[in-house]
């Protein structure tokens, strides 16, 4: 549980999201709940609005006059270079029709039947990890467990060859990082490449799939993506390369982050650790607990269309808002005792998926992998037990560990 000394409300009304630091890196909740009390709607130095509180986010997942589309306010940082063209053709940054039309085309990826194909696919990748970290004995629960069960499932996904994957993880690292408020130019340049590299890649098995749609094995959804198609329509060969990338950031550094803070939150909790051994039905809860508590992804983003009413004020027509996901989900108003853990919570209404019409895509498949991921390791080693100190990767939008020092 991380210790709360919580600013006061002029360091709160002070805050500038482009100028935080590393002790906000590491543990940004004391400022979220300074920010949830005295500045709900805060207006940060360059003029974004910055919310922290349920309701707010909530308003901002579901108002119609609030935009996803970022053609216009990712010119600026990315001109017109690869992770331009890649956020904005990924379908989480775009507004209906366009969203509409391409989340219906890859809604296939993620039915019922592609998930149940799936599941004893994840399992078997869990059981084989969780053969290795024994045999390991000591070994680093993020890069020897946590990263690599969404590496290899959204590599079977994708039908990506083993001699690729160990990039899968870096692309995905340089992509995300490039969305983070503050990103050197070098970052840029990195992360432009990543898009770059990773798109020939899948472009080349795009084309190897189209010729061979019957070589797919267990658990790929590519020729679900290639030749679904809804009212005549299918993805365009950019469409299908920019949202493959987008599959693997969603589904590889969520899916990372909560293994690795479901492991560790329970590390730090040995009571709510005994809980779910003694009953293993309550990992359901248990992993909407270390969502809600570390939620993977921090921060949001909306355009307001027209003025927009919110619980304490109005936000203005072209304003750009920073909607923080985890000061919602820490939120007093909806969550009993938010900022400790209860792996039984009931109810427990967090939104570190999103909420609306953007809703992530793979919810389901996350919420199996956490299941099966922590799950598993519970009850497969009842001496579990931490031998470093854990260490977090140090950005703002996406909240994960980078270290997490484990023996069995």
């Amino acid at each position: 549980m991380d210790i709360l000394l919580t600013p006061g409300a002029e360091e709160a009304k002070a805050f500038d999201l482009n100028a935080i630091g590393e002790d906000f890196l590491e543990n940004p909740f004391p400022m979220y709940k300074a920010l949830r009390e005295h500045a709900p709607i805060h207006v940060n130095p360059d003029g974004t609005y910055f919310l922290t509180r349920y309701d707010d986010v909530m308003t901002g997942y579901r108002h119609s006059d609030l935009s996803s589309d970022k053609k216009v306010d990712f010119k600026p940082k990315f001109g017109d270079g690869p992770l331009y063209t890649h956020h904005t053709t990924s379908v989480v940054f775009n507004d209906d029709p366009y969203h509409k039309r391409v989340r219906k085309l890859m809604a296939g990826a993620f039915s019922p039947r592609q998930l149940a194909a799936l599941t004893p696919v994840v399992e078997d990748i869990i059981d084989r990890m969780l053969d290795d970290v024994a045999e390991m004995g000591s070994f680093d629960a993020i890069n020897d467990y946590a990263l690599r069960l969404p590496t290899e499932i959204i590599a079977d996904m994708l039908g990506v060859p083993e001699a690729h994957r160990h990039l899968m993880h870096p692309y995905s690292n340089l992509i995300l990082g490039a969305l983070d408020p503050i990103v050197p130019p070098d970052k840029l340049a990195a992360g432009n490449k990543a898009v770059e590299d990773f798109g020939a890649l899948l472009l080349d098995l795009i084309n190897h799939r189209r010729k061979n749609p019957d070589d797919g094995t267990r658990g790929e959804v590519l020729a679900a993506l290639i030749f679904g198609e809804e009212d005549g329509e299918k993805l365009t060969d950019e469409e299908l390369v920019q949202n493959c990338i987008f599959l693997l950031n969603a589904g590889h550094e969520t899916t990372a982050s909560m293994t690795g803070h479901g492991l560790a939150t329970l590390l730090e909790n040995p009571g709510e650790l005994q809980r779910l051994r003694d009953d293993p039905t309550l990992i359901e809860p248990a992993v909407e607990e270390f969502l809600r508590l570390q939620s993977p992804l921090q921060i949001g983003h909306r355009k307001a269309t027209k003025d927009v009413p919110f619980s304490s004020g109005v936000i203005p027509e072209g304003a750009f808002i920073h909607l923080c996901i985890a000061g919602a989900n820490r939120d007093p108003e909806v969550f009993d005792d938010p900022e400790n853990v209860d792996i039984g919570r009931n109810p427990n209404p967090q939104i570190a998926f999103g909420s609306g019409q953007h809703i992530c895509l793979g919810n389901t498949l996350g919420r199996i992998e956490g299941k099966i991921a922590v799950g598993r390791f519970v009850q497969r080693f009842p001496n579990m037990r931490q031998t470093g100190d854990k260490r977090y990767h140090g950005r703002a939008k996406f909240r994960g560990l980078e270290s997490l020092p484990m023996a069995v």
